[in-house]
This record gives C-alpha cells, structure tokens and sequence, in this order.
C-alpha cells in the first residue's frame, strides 16, 4: 500500500472515531443538547404553584356560590314574610272600621236594643275578630300598647295627658292600633302618652 493511502485511510479513521465519540457522548443522559431543558425542580415548584392558584380560586368561587345561596334564601323568606305588606296595610282601614263600628253603639244602648240589632253587632264583632285573625296568618299581628312604655319604633305619640298615677312616658291611650308584619312596624300605633308621673 502507498503512503498517500495510508495516510487517508488513518484519516478516514479518526474521523469516524471522533463521530462515534461525539454519537456516544449525545447518548449519555447527562450529555447538554442544544435544546434548552427545563430544570425538574422548577417545573415541580411551577406546578405546585399553579395548583396552590388553582385551589385559592376553587376555595373563593365556592365561597361566593354559598353566599349567593344564603342571600337568596333568606331574599325568598322575606318575599313570602313581606310580599303582602303592601296589601295588608290597605287592610288595616278596614279592620279600624269594623272595631269602629261595634264601638260606637255603648255597651248599655246595647242592651235597650231589639234581637236583630243585639244579632247584628255581635256579627260585626264575629267578623272583626274572624278578619283579624286571618291576617294574623300572613304574620300580622296587633301591637298592644296600652300601658307599655313608650316605644317610638311601635308607637307615634299624638299628645300628652297629665296623670301622676302612672309612670312617665307610659302609653295611657290607644287612639289608633299599630300592627307588625314578621318583625317589622306594618303601622305604629297612634298613642297619647303620661306626662307627670315618676320616671320609669
């Protein structure tokens, strides 16, 4: 053989064996590519991260569903307790009517009165307590306010009367009868309240 082929064929050699070393050395799994990798630690700390963010906006989105939920019972509850308030006040005139009406024959004309009249008047009284008592169904009920102790949430005074028998600020006449709805005023209760008494 020539030298010159020699020479090439040694070449050609180490040349194969430098591509066989670099081919091997890509191969070993801690061989550095060209493509960037990410880091396995980092990527755990991202995604742990990503849950954490994900878990926080879970927890709020089923925090705010439970507040609607709370908010529109208790909007429901108050429709059903409120949603005749409107009506039941235009219902009270009539029940003031009616009391009206069986107050102004006095309990001694009564007893003059023939059997139709007498008949009459406890049917109007039948009626009022029969109409009261349905509106007490829907939540309505009377404030009694003879005798309590002036209340200006319950009660609107409409004048004073001296009387040191009973303590001041005491509601010692019923003019007009207030009444609630659940547990707000429907309408106060229109009073004439003690003045001079001792203080309660």
């Amino acid at each position: 053989m020539s030298d010159d082929k020699k020479k090439d064929t040694q070449e050609e050699a180490r040349a194969r064996q430098a591509e066989d070393a670099e081919a091997s050395a890509l191969a070993q799994p801690g061989a550095e590519s060209d493509i960037a990798e990410p880091e396995p630690f980092t990527e755990l700390a991202n995604l742990h991260a990503e849950v954490a963010s994900l878990k926080d906006k879970l927890l709020r989105t089923l925090a705010d569903m439970e507040n609607l939920r709370r908010r529109t019972e208790k909007e429901i509850a108050d429709a059903k307790t409120y949603g005749v308030t409107n009506f039941a006040r235009e219902m009270l005139t009539f029940a003031d009517n009616l009391r009206r009406a069986v107050d102004s024959v006095p309990a001694k004309a009564r007893e003059g009165l023939e059997q139709s009249l007498s008949t009459f008047i406890e049917g109007v009284e039948l009626t009022e307590r029969d109409f009261v008592s349905r509106l007490a169904r829907f939540g309505v009920k009377k404030i009694e306010a003879q005798g309590q102790r002036f209340d200006p949430n319950q009660h609107e005074a409409l004048f004073e009367i001296p009387d040191e028998s009973v303590p001041h600020g005491t509601v010692a006449q019923v003019v007009e009868p207030g009444y609630t709805i659940g547990e707000r005023v429907l309408r106060p209760a229109k009073v004439g309240i003690s003045r001079g008494g001792p203080k309660a």
